[in-house]
């Protein structure tokens, strides 16, 4: 009687006394916190007048199980199978999993799957909502845009880049489970932080533009024989990139497929190479400024150069020894020309100083930016590298490379912000890929063009250099020529050596490159190419490269307003 009467006691006051107490510790032990996914933001280009999404959203569902709950393993697995069409066996295998309250059995589950799963009602398996990217234009700029991993963060890109702004910020959700750990019905008085959906991005691109670019790069490829190059255009008076290409490319909604990442990355801002020749006009524009040189400037070109031991020299069709002028260093393509801008900065007309080394590394590193990045909104950005004008073996010899592009490297997109800065009077806008942000409210972020520096070189420069680049343009073949009366066209090819493993260049493999502009009275746009290893008769730049640029230029004047000479 006694111990009954303590049973008695024990209930009246556990009950009774203890009623709310435990009632709500029931409540809180059947509450659980879930992360409620927030609306990724969408990106959008520009198609003539209007914006067209070049990435959407998909709401699929993430199935999962907490292992301690689940009672009949292979009957849950049978289940789970035939519905989502899996094995059996893995299923089990990962229900059966140890110490861990929660596993992923399925990704992309659909709205129709879920609901076949979750009403059946086993203990421990719910179903979460996921948002998943999916790309309406395919392969369409795949390497600018990047993809959204199974983890829903982005990789590449855009989707990297601005992952922050696009991802939005998750809410929480208390769901009301039973005993078994089931999720109830939840309602919004669940929803303890509501999810921010991220925002939208309109980028600067130009959809037609775009598709068109890549029509042509992979065309001017296949007819180089080259497996991979990049492409691009930018607007040479605000920075925005209106096209920017690479190829091979892939489809950004079937990632996982994918065998080389190395795909992924977009070369024309990931990747620098010894740019070759290009570089000549950056190199007369810097001996222009420093007013060591005029357009019409004429010297003795004795074809090669003995410096620190070695030979630097042109390629055959350089006329040989004789009298040349600035002209003819860019025309002609002359590796001795270029020497001899070097050591007119340093106020000599036959030696390399440590004075013109160091005119040209600042002009290098501080007007025209290389070695450092451009700040692109891209994943996996590179800067490039400048050598240092004092330190290190064979200074002169290492410079006198620098002056024609060999000996330092740079990407494509580098190039092409360096050429606009060159060509526009000497304002060096930070290239971008964003046109601007919009909030989830409707409300935009505009994203202006960022100068970084002015007095690149003077618009007497500017203007000295245009000409120039018409008159190599003039004298280069072309399948369709270029009406220079009526629209603005001039460029400068470029034939790289390739560094091998052991540093030295290879002997039959180089690079294409082409840097040039499109306008009227002044340039409009600046187009970049690049060809890698084009397994073509004759020089990489004019073979492979020039061809592409004038497919491109054409492709401007032809279809997208240039505006041509008043």
């Amino acid at each position: 009687m006694v111990i009954f009467g303590i049973i008695l006691v024990r209930l009246f006051y556990l009950q009774i006394i203890r009623h709310d107490y435990y009632k709500q510790s029931a409540t809180v032990g059947h509450l659980k916190e879930y992360e409620i996914t927030a609306k990724r933001g969408v990106i959008k280009a520009h198609s003539g007048s209007s914006l067209v999404p070049i990435t959407l959203n998909q709401t699929l569902f993430t199935v999962y199980a907490d292992p301690t709950l689940v009672k009949e393993h292979g009957k849950v697995a049978e289940s789970l199978a035939a519905v989502l069409k899996g094995s059996t066996a893995e299923y089990e295998a990962k229900l059966r999993t140890k110490d861990t309250r929660y596993i992923v059995l399925a990704h992309k589950v659909t709205q129709e799957q879920k609901e076949a799963i979750l009403k059946k009602k086993y203990p421990g398996v719910g179903a979460q909502e996921q948002q998943y990217r999916t790309y309406p234009n395919g392969n369409l700029g795949a390497q600018l845009l990047g993809f959204v991993n199974a983890e829903g963060e982005g990789v590449y890109g855009i989707e990297q880049a601005l992952n922050d702004s696009l991802a939005g910020r998750p809410g929480q959700l208390r769901a009301v489970t039973d005993v078994h750990g089931v999720p109830l019905a939840a309602n919004t008085d669940n929803i303890l932080v509501e999810p921010q959906a991220g925002k939208d991005v309109v980028l600067t691109i130009d959809v037609a533009m775009q598709k068109q670019l890549e029509d042509i790069l992979r065309a001017g490829l296949q007819r180089a024989r080259s497996n991979s190059g990049s492409a691009l255009i930018i607007e040479a008076n605000t920075g925005a990139v209106k096209a920017m290409a690479n190829w091979p490319s892939y489809n950004p909604a079937k990632y996982a497929e994918v065998k080389d990442a190395a795909v992924f990355t977009n070369a024309a801002v990931s990747d620098p190479l010894e740019v070759g020749s290009v570089m000549k006009p950056l190199t007369a524009a810097a001996a222009l400024q420093e007013g060591v040189v005029e357009p019409t400037t004429s010297y003795y070109d004795p074809s090669f150069y003995k410096i620190d031991g070695f030979t630097v020299k042109n390629i055959e069709e350089d006329g040989g020894p004789g009298t040349k002028d600035v002209a003819d260093i860019l025309n002609m393509s002359l590796n001795t020309g270029a020497t001899w801008l070097l050591m007119r900065m340093g106020n000599h007309n036959d030696e390399i100083t440590r004075q013109g080394r160091e005119v040209w590394y600042r002009y290098m590193t501080e007007r025209y930016r290389f070695g450092e990045k451009t700040g692109i909104e891209q994943g996996y950005e590179n800067g490039g590298t400048v050598p240092d004008p004092v330190d290190g073996y064979a200074r002169d010899l290492v410079y006198a490379n620098t002056s024609f592009g060999q000996a330092m490297t740079a990407t494509p997109l580098q190039m092409a912000a360096a050429y606009a800065a060159m060509l526009n009077g000497g304002t060096y806008y930070q290239p971008q890929l964003v046109d601007y942000l919009v909030r989830p409210d409707g409300t935009k972020e505009d994203k202006k063009p960022k100068v970084v520096r002015t007095g690149v070189v003077s618009q007497k420069v500017s203007n000295e250099m245009q000409p120039l680049l018409e008159y190599v343009v003039d004298n280069h073949y072309f399948v369709r020529s270029f009406d220079q009366n009526t629209y603005s066209v001039g460029g400068k090819t470029g034939t790289a050596e390739i560094a091998g493993p052991d540093g030295k260049y290879l002997e039959n493999d180089f690079n294409g490159t082409y840097l040039g502009f499109v306008g009227g009275d002044s340039p409009q746009y600046v187009i970049s190419v690049r060809v890698n290893k084009p397994q073509i008769a004759g020089y990489a730049g004019s073979q492979a490269a020039q061809p592409l640029f004038g497919d491109l230029a054409h492709m401007l004047i032809d279809k997208f307003n240039v505006t041509p000479r008043r």
